[in-house]
């Protein structure tokens, strides 16, 4: 039986632009096609779109999936079998929550009166983040889980809405000194994970309710990270002339929100222990390579002023999730791109 993109989409519940991006991206490329050359999903289709959509709910991007498909020791029914976890801890999640409901109901049936609006704000609260966050990694990240820290964010957040609204460019030196501060500590309260760093990102742009309870909305973070890209320009300054730093301040945060998940995969990849020659590393390689050529341009000249930069500025490596590790880890597939 094949299946027309419109009916795959259909029967999902994925819409037909996300399976044009997959297939774009390599991610599910269709089977067959007509010779009008519309595209043709058969049975065989199902086993790695099976795979994407359940890796895509566990929280991992898309490079990330891409990364994990690439492997041979990922068999379907060991998915199957996380998927089943997955609805298992949400199914104590609820009974846990059904508990506490059961206790707010006896203790206002008893005429007490607890504090309603904040309980059910932080109830709200713990149901966005357990889409998204197991409870381990919850517990790896202070701003989620210490209050104490989110307070701190709290303050921080006050701060940088206090600047916007007084009119301060995010170019500015007091925004960027902000922007920086933010990315340091953000670095710090998401254990220095990319991956946790990533799906936070996900969480704030998916959930207007955590955006209404932290007051971190799309504006106030547009603000920011152009603040934080302001201060990596300014580092970068002194090692480049008038034309490529011209080049840098035109392109720098063009592409910077594909850096996350980029790094992200790149992390995945050294935790699962793929070798560096392997072909999914290969292609995050290339990614990372046309990102940092979107920005430094495509001369090896200006491209080794960069280098010299990080080796000689450490302050380029202040609230960056990107480790020496990292780049250690890529060198020898970005030797091999570089050659094709």
């Amino acid at each position: 039986m094949l299946l027309k993109i419109g009916e795959l989409a259909r029967l999902t519940g994925l819409t037909v632009r996300t399976l044009h991006h997959y297939d774009s991206i390599g991610l599910l490329s269709p089977s067959a096609r007509t010779q009008a050359g519309y595209r043709l999903y058969q049975h065989g289709d199902m086993d790695r779109l099976h795979r994407i959509m359940a890796l895509r709910r566990f929280g991992l991007s898309l490079a990330e999936i891409a990364n994990s498909l690439a492997r041979s020791d990922l068999p379907l029914s060991g998915i199957v079998a996380r998927q089943i976890a997955m609805l298992d801890q949400q199914l104590a999640q609820a009974s846990r929550l059904r508990t506490r409901l059961l206790v707010l109901q006896a203790q206002l049936e008893q005429g007490q009166e607890p504090e309603l609006a904040e309980w059910l704000t932080t109830m709200e609260q713990m149901n966005m983040i357990d889409k998204y966050f197991t409870q381990e990694e919850v517990r790896q990240m202070p701003m989620l889980s210490d209050t104490a820290v989110e307070q701190e964010w709290q303050v921080l957040v006050s701060r940088v809405r206090a600047l916007m609204d007084a009119g301060a460019a995010s170019t500015s030196l007091d925004a960027q000194s902000l922007g920086t501060e933010w990315m340091v500590k953000l670095v710090r309260d998401t254990s220095a994970h990319p991956g946790l760093f990533a799906r936070l990102n996900t969480m704030h742009g998916q959930e207007p309710g955590m955006q209404a309870r932290t007051g971190i909305d799309a504006e106030l973070m547009r603000f920011v990270t152009g603040a934080f890209g302001a201060s990596r320009i300014a580092l970068y300054r002194p090692f480049l002339d008038d034309a490529e730093y011209a080049y840098l301040q035109a392109n720098y945060g063009k592409r910077s929100g594909e850096w996350p998940e980029l790094i992200a995969a790149v992390r995945a990849a050294i935790d699962s222990h793929t070798p560096a020659d392997d072909p999914a590393v290969l292609a995050l390689a290339r990614q990372w390579r046309e990102l940092f050529q979107s920005y430094a341009g495509k001369d090896p000249a200006t491209q080794l002023k960069f280098r010299q930069a990080h080796q000689q500025e450490r302050r380029l490596l202040q609230g960056s999730f990107v480790t020496p590790q990292m780049i250690a880890y890529l060198a020898p597939a970005m030797a091999r791109v570089a050659q094709e």
